[in-house]
C-alpha cells in the first residue's frame, strides 16, 4: 500500500507508474484505492463509477476498469456533504460527520472488492487517500491504516520534497501515528525533487535515522505529469507546457468542476492555450471558445458563476462572435432554466439559466451512467465517450443535436451553431472529432492522444525504475489474505 505523507504528494501517478513497471515485467498487476474523494470519475464497462485515477492505473496495468478496482467512491456536492458511490452506483448522500459514521460500515464491501481483486492478480497496488498522520480520522478509517490493518498489507510512505520539509513530513507521520501503524510501514520513498538528487543524500540518512525505515529511492521531478488524465483539481493549477498555441480556449473554473479530464487533450494540443480561470479573474477577450465544463451541483457553481460576473464576460463574448461549448452541468448552466423539484441539489426550485441555448432542464431522482459511442453526422467523425449526469433536458435547440449516440440525439445548438451543448464527456480524446471542432476554430490538430497517454505511461515507468528499488518494493509486498 502507497500511502503520503498528504494530499498531492504524487501517490496516483506513483500507482500508475509502478503499475505499468511492474506489468512491462509481465506480472498480471491490479489498482486499488479503498476510498477516493473526486468529482472527476470514470465510467466502467458495466455502468459503475469509479475515481479517474483508478481508470488510469488500469490503463497501466493494460487491464479494463472494475469498480472493485475503487470501491467507494465520494463526490463532494458542497463544504460539507457528498455522494457516496459503492462499488460504482450511488449508495446515499451524506454530510461529513455523518459520512464518519458509515465509513465503518463499509469495510466489509471494501474487503470484499479487494480480495476478489487479488484473486485475479499478481500484484495488487494500494493507493491511500490523504495521510495517515491525519490521526483524528483514525477511528473507523478505511483509507489508510485502518484498510492496512483490516487487509493486512504492507505500506511504504511517500513525501513530497517539492512542498517543501519532507524530513518534518515523514518523521512527523512516524511521531504522530500509533505504535502498531507505525510498524506497518517498511520503507519510504520522496517524490518530486527538482536538481541533483544526490544533494539529498544526507537528508535520506537523516530519515532513516530517526525512523528506522530504508530508503526506496528518491524520484527527480517527471516533467511529462502534466501529460496525463488529472484526478485532483488543484492539479488544474499544474503547470502545461503544452498549452502554448495561438487558439486561446477559456474555462471558469467551477467550484464543483467535475469531469475535468475532458480538457486534456485539448491542453495537449500544440495550437491550443488552454487557460483555467480562476474565480475573481474576467473571462479573456482574446479567447476564441469559453468551456463551460462539467459540475457536481449546477445550480450552485451557476450562483457562483454569476457572482464572479462571469455571465456578463460570457455575454460579451458572445456579441463579438466568439464561441461557447458546455459540458454536462455546462450544457444546464447554458440553457433557459434549471428545475430542481424535489431538492436534489439543495433547496427545490426553479432556477434562470444564462438563456443562451433554448433548453431547460429537469433535475430528477436516477444517475445515467454509461460508456457511449457516438457519430458527429456534420462530419462523419466517430467518437466514444461517457455520460455521468442528474437531469432530462429538452427544448428548441434541442432539434439542432450534434451528436449521434447510437440513434440516440444528444445535445443542443444555437441557430448560428456557435453555442452549443452536451452530455457526453470524454468526447475530445477521439483524434477525428477533436481534429473537426478545433478546424472549425482555426487550429491545427496533432493525432494520437492515447497514444501519447500510453507512451507516458511507459516513460513514467522507466523513470520510476530508474530511482526506486522495485526489487526490494517487490520482495516487501505480502500475500493477500481472507
Amino acid at each position: 500500500m502507497i500511502q503520503g505523507t498528504g494530499s498531492n504528494v504524487g501517490k496516483s501517478m506513483l500507482v500508475a507508474g509502478l503499475a505499468r513497471a511492474f506489468a512491462n515485467r509481465g506480472l498480471s498487476v491490479a489498482p486499488f484505492k479503498p476510498q477516493n474523494m473526486s468529482n472527476n470519475a470514470a465510467v466502467t464497462p458495466d455502468g459503475g463509477e469509479i475515481g479517474r485515477a483508478q481508470a488510469l492505473q488500469a490503463l497501466a496495468c493494460r487491464r479494463p476498469p472494475e469498480v472493485d478496482m475503487n470501491p467507494v467512491l465520494l463526490k463532494p456536492e458542497s463544504e460539507t456533504g457528498a455522494q457516496v458511490i459503492l462499488r460504482g452506483q450511488l449508495h446515499s448522500t451524506a454530510a461529513a460527520g455523518a459520512y464518519g459514521r458509515l465509513k465503518a460500515s463499509l469495510l466489509p464491501a471494501v474487503l470484499d472488492s479487494f480480495h476478489r481483486l487479488g484473486a485475479g492478480a499478481d500484484l495488487v497496488l494500494i493507493e491511500g487517500a490523504g495521510s495517515p498522520a491525519e490521526v483524528n480520522l483514525r477511528a473507523g478509517d478505511i483509507a489508510n491504516m485502518g484498510f492496512a490493518e483490516a487487509a493486512d498489507v504492507p505500506v511504504i510512505l511517500v513525501g513530497d520534497i517539492d512542498r517543501g520539509g519532507v524530513i518534518a513530513q515523514i518523521v512527523g507521520t512516524r511521531e504522530v501515528i500509533s505504535a502498531p501503524d507505525r510498524a506497518r510501514i517498511k520503507g519510504f520513498a520522496v517524490n518530486k525533487f527538482r536538481g541533483d538528487v544526490a544533494l539529498f543524500d544526507a537528508g535520506v540518512t537523516a530519515i532513516s535515522d530517526h525512523t528506522g525505515w530504508p530508503s526506496l529511492g528518491v524520484l527527480p521531478w517527471f516533467a511529462d505529469a502534466w501529460r496525463l488524465p488529472a484526478e485532483d483539481v488543484m492539479d488544474l493549477d499544474r503547470a502545461r507546457p503544452g498549452s502554448t498555441g495561438a487558439l486561446k480556449i477559456a474555462v471558469p473554473r467551477l467550484g464543483r468542476i467535475a469531469n475535468f479530464d475532458d480538457l486534456d487533450p485539448l491542453a495537449a494540443e500544440p495550437g491550443v492555450t488552454l487557460e483555467i480561470i480562476a474565480p475573481g479573474r474576467p473571462l479573456p477577450g482574446d479567447a476564441a471558445l469559453v468551456l463551460i465544463p462539467g459540475s457536481k451541483a449546477t445550480i450552485a457553481d451557476l450562483d457562483a458563476f454569476r457572482a464572479n460576473g462571469w455571465d456578463i464576460d460570457l455575454a460579451a463574448h458572445i456579441r463579438r462572435g466568439g464561441h461557447v461549448l458546455g459540458l454536462c452541468g455546462g450544457y444546464q448552466m447554458l440553457g433557459q432554466s434549471v428545475s430542481d423539484p424535489e431538492g436534489l441539489e439543495g433547496r427545490p426550485g426553479r432556477y434562470p439559466g444564462l438563456g443562451h441555448l433554448n433548453i431547460d432542464t429537469v433535475m430528477r431522482p436516477g444517475k445515467r451512467v454509461a460508456l457511449s459511442a457516438a457519430r458527429h453526422p456534420a462530419s462523419g467523425a466517430a467518437l466514444s465517450g461517457y455520460e455521468i449526469h442528474l437531469g432530462e433536458t429538452s427544448g428548441p435547440d434541442c432539434d439542432r443535436a450534434w451528436l449521434d449516440l447510437s440513434g440516440r440525439r444528444e445535445g443542443a445548438a444555437s441557430e448560428d451553431g456557435r453555442i452549443q451543448g452536451c452530455y457526453l464527456h470524454g468526447l475530445f480524446a477521439s483524434d477525428g472529432f477533436r481534429a473537426t471542432f478545433l478546424d472549425r476554430l482555426g487550429a491545427p490538430s496533432q493525432p494520437g492522444y492515447g497514444a501519447s497517454v500510453d507512451r507516458v505511461l511507459d516513460d513514467l515507468a522507466a523513470h520510476i525504475e530508474a530511482h526506486m528499488d522495485l526489487d526490494r518494493l517487490l520482495a516487501m509486498a505480502d500475500p493477500v489474505r481472507a
